[in-house]
């Protein structure tokens, strides 16, 4: 009796599923943000978040909300996961509920701001 090791060749449409498969997960866990008069662009552990003024602006990123409340000059007020900060272009970021949240940049269109995950917890 002879024992044979069966081996499997992935044919190229097995191939093509499993890459597709691949790619639906990785969107499905990056697409895990919304927003409203705002757009984002996330990865992992941070999102870009560019708010359009003069409107209620708000996204949903990295399980928290974040909310335009105020612009004028380079100081902004935003909401970020429950609580109102005062943000300044050039200020070093802020901590709020384990992120780290920090002012891109103001202009008469937009406001960015960046929120990232503390690496220290």
């Amino acid at each position: 009796m002879t024992n044979r090791r069966a081996t499997l060749a992935l044919t190229p449409a097995r191939r093509a599923a499993g890459l597709l498969a691949g790619l639906a997960l990785g969107a499905a866990v990056l697409a895990g943000c919304s927003s409203n008069g705002a757009d984002t662009d996330c990865g992992l552990d941070a999102c870009t978040i560019a708010f359009d003024r003069g409107v209620n602006a708000s996204a949903s990123i990295l399980g928290v909300e974040a909310k335009l409340i105020g612009a004028q000059d380079d100081q902004v007020t935003v909401e970020v996961a429950g609580e109102q900060l005062s943000l300044s272009t050039g200020q070093q970021a802020t901590e709020v509920g384990g992120f780290q949240v920090s002012l891109d940049s103001v202009t008469d269109q937009q406001v960015v701001l960046r929120v990232a995950r503390n690496p220290n917890g």
